[in-house]
């Protein structure tokens, strides 16, 4: 199992309407044929010194192995999200854990 985790901080002049559009094509993530997992989500309201809530979105992928990941990679559906929506990342942070 192998677990990509990216976490998105978009621009700080983003807009609802954008944040929404951004959020609907990650949910097309999970058309990929390699995606076991999908979990879309924003920060929890917990106030921790150890929690980051900066971020705007958070995506959890979850692969049978290195190979799905890799599929995922090249997809056109991720190859579409990137193209479209890149531009409005502030700042991105990938964890991917095995």
């Amino acid at each position: 199992m192998l677990a990509h985790h990216v976490i998105f901080w978009l621009k700080a002049d983003t807009t609802d309407e954008q944040k929404t559009a951004f959020r609907a094509s990650l949910e097309t993530l999970a058309g990929v044929e390699t995606v076991k997992t999908i979990h879309i989500g924003t920060p929890a309201p917990i106030e921790r010194a150890v929690v980051d809530t900066t971020y705007t979105f958070s995506l959890v992928l979850l692969f049978e192995d290195m190979a799905g990941h890799d599929v995922y990679q090249v997809h056109p559906l991720h190859k579409a999200f990137l193209e479209e929506f890149r531009v409005y990342f502030e700042k991105v942070v990938i964890y991917d854990a095995q």
